[in-house]
C-alpha cells in the first residue's frame, strides 16, 4: 500500500492531489506542524533523516523530493497519463518545469517569507533597523527577481492551457505549490491574469477539491 507521510499547509498537499487524479489506493499519515515554530515534528525523522515532507513509502521504498515523487508515481502507476512521450519537445518541457518550480522559483519564495518574520524576531531596540535590512533586500533584488520570474511564468502560461502542451502534466502539479504561493505572498507588480486562471483550474478540479476534504486544511499564506 502506497503511504503519503502527509504535513499540513505544505508541498505534499500537490502529491495527494496527484494521487486522487490518479485514482490509486494509498493511505495517509498525517503530521501537524508546530504551532510556534511551523517546523516540521520530529517524528518524521523516523521516515526520512531530512523529516521533511512530502514523503512517499511504496513497496519498502521512501521516496523523498517532490519531483522525484512525481515522476516515481507517474512512471509506476500513471500507465501513461501526465506524461508527455519521451524523446519529444513538450517531455523536455516537462522536464524543465519540474525542476524550475524548485530549483528556480520557490527559493526566492522561501526567502520571502523568512524575511518577513525577520522585524517581529528582532528585539525592539534595534527593530527599525531589521525593517530596513529587509526593505533594502527585498527593493535591490527579491522584488525584481520575483518579478522577473513570475512575469516568465505569465508569459510562458500564454503558450498553451497548461505549462507544458494542452493537456494537464506533472509538471502542472508540481508548479502548483509555487504558484499558489506566490499568489497569496508575492503581491505587488502588474496584475498576472494567466497565474491567476491556472490557479482556479487547478483548484476547480474535483481531484483537487477530494485531496483538501483528506490533507485537511491548507493555508499557504505564510
Amino acid at each position: 500500500m502506497l503511504t503519503l507521510h502527509h504535513l499540513n499547509n505544505s508541498r505534499s498537499q500537490r502529491i495527494l492531489w496527484l494521487l486522487e487524479e490518479l485514482g490509486i489506493a494509498y493511505e495517509i499519515k498525517r503530521y501537524e506542524r508546530n504551532a510556534k515554530t511551523m517546523l516540521a515534528p520530529p517524528e518524521l525523522k523516523a521516515v526520512h533523516p531530512l523529516g521533511k515532507s512530502p514523503l512517499l513509502s511504496d513497496d519498502g521504498l521512501v521516496i523523498a523530493e517532490s519531483g522525484a515523487i512525481i515522476e516515481y508515481l507517474l512512471e509506476r502507476y500513471g500507465h501513461g497519463r501526465f506524461l508527455p512521450a519521451a524523446g519529444t519537445p513538450e517531455f523536455l518541457r516537462y522536464r524543465y518545469w519540474l525542476h524550475y518550480a524548485e530549483g528556480s522559483l520557490m527559493p526566492l519564495l522561501v526567502m520571502k517569507l523568512v524575511l518577513s518574520t525577520v522585524p517581529g524576531r528582532t528585539p525592539a531596540l534595534i527593530r527599525p533597523i531589521g525593517r530596513a535590512i529587509v526593505g533594502g533586500v527585498e527593493q535591490a533584488f527579491l522584488g525584481p527577481q520575483l518579478k522577473l520570474h513570475l512575469d516568465y511564468v505569465e508569459a510562458e502560461l500564454g503558450k498553451s492551457q497548461w505549462l507544458v502542451c494542452d493537456d494537464l502534466t506533472g509538471a502542472d502539479f508540481q508548479m502548483s505549490f509555487p504558484l499558489e504561493a506566490a499568489s497569496a505572498r508575492a503581491g505587488g507588480g502588474a496584475p498576472r491574469p494567466r497565474i491567476k486562471a491556472f490557479v482556479e483550474r487547478i483548484q476547480s478540479r474535483p481531484a483537487y477539491r477530494r485531496a483538501l476534504e483528506k490533507g485537511g486544511p491548507y493555508n499557504i499564506l505564510g
